[in-house]
């Protein structure tokens, strides 16, 4: 197959099978006739398998990493797994670290709501971002204090 057989095969670009044969992925040999790279059922079953673990988030260098542990005939299976894990406890951050995000948000459009238009005047920029944790209703406080591991509790 030639680059465009093969990315139409796989449902890519002809561009996303240059760039993975640039980085060592795809492996074509060059024909001695034309010297047009041909792709094999290889290639393709390894762009496949490039594409399906970009969609599950992994790297081009763990894609690598993998692909090396098939080449030497080594089960790549306990690294997958492994870095997947990682991932997913990332992942789980990032969410995480939206949902406060997007809680802030919510505040911020309920408080802005009541808020006039401010002019800068030297002392403020715009205030609604300046002000806008200042008109949220108050939380309890609780009494926090540090325990020897350097933890909180109440």
């Amino acid at each position: 197959m030639q680059v465009s057989q093969l990315a139409k095969k796989a449902g890519v670009s002809p561009d996303t099978v240059r760039f993975y044969t640039k980085e060592g992925l795809l492996r074509p040999t060059k024909s001695p006739e034309n010297g047009y790279q041909n792709y094999s059922t290889s290639d393709f079953q390894r762009l496949t398998f490039a594409r399906k673990a970009r969609q599950l988030g992994f790297s081009l260098k763990e894609i690598q990493a993998i692909l090396e542990q098939a080449d030497n005939h080594h089960s790549p299976c306990p690294m997958v797994r492994g870095l997947f894990e990682k991932h997913l406890v990332k992942v789980e951050q990032q969410i995480e670290e939206l949902q406060s995000l997007r809680r802030r948000m919510l505040d911020a459009v309920d408080v802005w709501q009541n808020m006039p238009d401010g002019v800068p005047d030297g002392q403020t920029i715009c205030q609604l971002i300046e002000n806008w944790d200042q008109h949220l209703p108050e939380e309890p406080q609780t009494c926090m204090t540090k325990d020897d591991k350097g933890g909180r509790h109440a």
